[in-house]
């Protein structure tokens, strides 16, 4: 076998140990890892990291991830010690705030096949016989749990690596890395260079300045975590194995605990943040990622620790570091390819829980073309660029560093820096009271407090506990005025792209399932796949003109993905559209009425169907009309310029009076799109499912010819399908499910929820969820788990609201 492209791997902790190791085994041995340090305590974070694997996690990547790292290093040993001892996990909850969060947790451990159980205090303490039940309101205990070995195992997969052919180089501090014609090259260091290939970095805290080297904005902190260690505890004295009890994890204190034989190691999130530049990291002496550690910001968390485990009052920390760690503005890894140079790619801010598993990942990723799994996540393109900027990397990573333990509602926004975007409707929203939450940065309204005087708020059922944090029962009613009346919905953070050029229809053509060649003045719903028929996203492509398109996507992982694939000609070029301009979703059954007196464009059933685009003025203002609707209404998308939006906005406003029009949330949006069976990709729809899995299949014209994915598809059908994205409803109007809760089966776990909501018009709560086929028959009887009790739920025939589309298709 060819040993592959010359690969360069720049860090030898565990990431890059375990990508050398992934990497060789499947063929690329061309392979050489530098590091500045010494093989292998090379100074970064996996010379003093604790080694806690900790499974759960809210994201199914993650966790994912971790079990694969608990499969691998638990069979794995270095000279015949072991890289894993499973010695379990322990969470407890000293608060009812967190006991209800231990139960949310182990649904997620449920849902994603992680063995987990909830546990009394009596057990808790017969676990971890140092606690005092006294103190504990219950548990949550994960027997796979365990604590990695980050140096036995980063150098037990070096040597695979190198009985491979991978060669290790220590002392090998990259100053330079050399490209030409927009691919890397190879790589310089202070006392030689290297061809490349291929140039991964896994240089963890030092992977800003690597990212300078080659423009590119790595957007993590090094952030100091103080961790102790006790003086030997008098009731352990005898023991001689390094780890027997679980790891601890006491939550509510920001603490974790951790054997090393007689003593006990406590790891502190409570503290101030502490980020340090990556320029300043090794510019004190000793290991360069250990800084001195400071009592006086422990001395809480000390409190606390003895208040857990009491025997620790007749011990003192008797040592003591503020260990640096990556930390990133969501908390999440940042893995891919750089979006200008061909080759080089990035696997950083990865901890050792999640080590082998990103290693996987990214060695499918580089093999195969797609990882295998959804890395929506991780992706290093998913930032937006304002996201990227030092200011704002800086602040959001020090929030991550401070929520790291804490109970997090799904929809809790970050807290600065706000506002950063918002729409030109954003003035008129605060007018109406907007209650805004954000995500990538955007301003979003979620309901008006100008409608709470709605006679409409008094048919929604009222919410109590987890499910009423950031709602409001004015977000029903609007949904119901939406459906009665009409409504106009701030839809500018939607991302888009014009394609234009004389390729551009070609080029469109091969990136997207469904057929694009049609006239100008049509708008087609289409998908992105992966090779492997995977969904990547989907799409809305309008139509403007022979060469230009007006292309709705996701996210900038998309724009990325299209522009690697643009032809080399220059056929085609794509320019985002979102910050100039906004948009306006006017919907419901009288939004023709308000519409057509503004304007000389016929924008009857006739003129214009549904899924078709026109130029028109509103008023004053011109804009790129769109008849489609995700909330399942007649209507259209107005899309004009940032600096005619108010305009817009007012004028739509003013002729809506006499219709009763409101404007309506982000709450009343997502109930209605889920009322109509409307797919949110990224939540309901990963690249882990193909189409006809998703019931997407529409979307798919294998008769087209070429497009990226259909080669993988052939074959495949709704009716092959050993899985599919089910629609579930819930009689009881309070039992309110929010996403990623175990589904059951017979008593047995089937499936996991992906969204979830108040259906306010058909009176039910919803939630789709993915099934093995044969559990997805309507009228099958399920449950779902949410925070530990078990609600009943019925498989329903999508969609639940206007079946026939008579609705979304009115002439009236």
């Amino acid at each position: 076998m060819p040993p592959g492209p010359r690969v360069v791997v720049i860090g030898a902790g565990i990431v890059g140990c375990a990508l050398a190791d992934e990497l060789t085994e499947r063929g690329w041995t061309d392979l050489t890892v530098l590091d500045q340090g010494d093989l292998f305590t090379t100074g970064g974070s996996s010379s003093h990291a604790p080694g806690l694997v900790f499974q759960t996690n809210s994201c199914r990547t993650m966790t994912g991830f971790a079990r694969y790292t608990v499969a691998k290093y638990g069979a794995l040993d270095l000279d015949g010690n072991p890289c894993f001892r499973p010695v379990g996990g322990l969470e407890v909850a000293t608060t009812p705030e967190r006991l209800a969060d231990l139960k949310r947790r182990h649904g997620w451990a449920t849902a994603s096949g992680v063995e987990s159980r909830l546990v009394e205090p009596d057990e808790c303490a017969a676990l971890h016989p140092l606690l005092d039940p006294a103190k504990v309101l219950g548990g949550f205990h994960i027997p796979s749990d365990g604590l990695a070995k980050p140096l036995r195992a980063a150098e037990a997969q070096a040597r695979r690596a190198i009985g491979r052919g991978a060669k290790f180089l220590a002392r090998q501090k990259v100053v330079g890395i050399e490209r030409s014609g927009g691919r890397v090259t190879g790589v310089t260091t202070e006392t030689g260079s290297f061809r490349a290939d291929i140039v991964l970095s896994c240089a963890g805290m030092w992977g800003p300045l690597l990212g300078e080297l080659v423009d590119l904005a790595i957007p993590l902190v090094p952030m100091a975590h103080q961790y102790a260690r006790t003086s030997p505890l008098p009731s352990l004295a005898g023991v001689t194995e390094e780890a027997t009890r679980p790891i601890l994890r006491h939550q509510d204190a920001d603490l974790y605990f951790r054997e090393h034989v007689d003593r006990i190691g406590i790891g502190a999130y409570g503290h101030r943040p502490m980020p340090l530049s990556p320029h300043e990291i090794g510019t004190g002496e000793g290991m360069p990622s250990e800084l001195a550690f400071t009592p006086a910001d422990f001395e809480p968390s000390w409190a606390a620790a003895v208040g857990l485990l009491p025997s620790l009052g007749d011990t003192k920390v008797e040592e003591g570091i503020n260990g640096l760690f990556s930390f990133t503005p969501d908390g999440m890894p940042l893995l891919g390819e750089h979006p200008e140079l061909d080759g080089f790619w990035v696997a950083e801010a990865v901890w050792i829980t999640h080590s082998a598993g990103v290693a996987r990942a990214m060695a499918r990723w580089l093999l195969d073309g797609h990882p295998g799994v959804d890395l929506h996540g991780c992706d290093l393109a998913r930032f937006e660029r304002v996201q990227l900027a030092p200011e704002y990397v800086m602040a959001r990573s020090c929030q991550s560093f401070t929520e790291v333990y804490d109970v997090v509602h799904p929809l809790q926004p970050m807290e600065e820096p706000r506002p950063l975007r918002t729409s030109p409707f954003y003035e008129r929203q605060k007018e109406l009271g907007a209650f805004f939450l954000e995500a990538s940065g955007w301003e979003r309204p979620h309901w008006y407090e100008a409608n709470a005087d709605l006679p409409e708020v008094g048919r929604v059922p009222e919410r109590n506990g987890w499910a009423a944090r950031y709602w409001s029962p004015i977000g029903g009613a609007e949904a119901l005025v939406a459906r009665q009346r009409v409504a106009m919905f701030d839809m500018t953070s939607l991302k888009r792209v014009e394609v234009t050029g004389p390729g551009a229809l070609p080029f469109l053509q091969t990136m997207t399932t469904n057929q694009l060649d049609k006239k100008p003045g049509s708008v087609t719903y289409t998908l992105l796949l992966d090779e492997d028929g995977g969904v990547r996203s989907d799409l809305t492509v309008a139509r403007l003109g022979a060469e230009r398109f007006q292309v709705g996507v996701n996210s900038a992982i998309d724009i990325d993905w299209l522009r690697r694939h643009l032809p080399g000609d220059g056929a085609a070029q794509i320019h985002e559209t979102t910050p100039g301009t906004c948009c306006i979703g006017l919907w419901g059954p009288l939004a023709r009425a308000v519409l057509q007196p503004l304007s000389t464009t016929d924008f009857s059933h006739k003129a214009m169907g549904y899924f078709k685009t026109k130029q028109a003025y509103i008023g004053l203002v011109p804009v790129t009309a769109m008849r489609l609707s995700y909330v399942g209404e007649l209507g259209w998308e107005l899309y004009t310029s940032a600096d005619l939006g108010r305009r817009l906005w007012d004028t739509l406003w003013e002729a809506g009076q006499a219709h009763g029009i409101i404007a309506a949330g982000r709450e009343a949006f997502s109930s209605m799109r889920l009322e109509k069976g409307y797919r949110l990709w990224g939540t309901d729809v990963t690249a882990e499912h193909d189409p006809y899995e998703a019931g997407l299949g529409f979307a798919v014209r294998m008769d087209k010819g070429y497009f990226i994915g259909r080669d993988a598809l052939a074959g495949r059908s709704a009716e092959t399908a050993t899985r599919k994205l089910t629609c579930l409803t819930v009689d009881d109007p309070y039992s309110v499910v929010l996403g990623k809760e175990p589904v059951f089966a017979d008593g047995r776990p089937a499936g996991y929820v992906t969204s979830a909501a108040y259906g306010y018009t058909v009176g039910k709560n919803i939630a789709y969820a993915w099934l093995p086929a044969e559990f997805t028959q309507p009228g099958r009887p399920l449950e779902i788990e949410y925070f530990g009790e078990r609600i009943p739920a019925v498989v329903a025939r999508e969609p639940l609201f206007d079946p026939g589309m008579d609705r979304i298709r009115s002439a009236a």
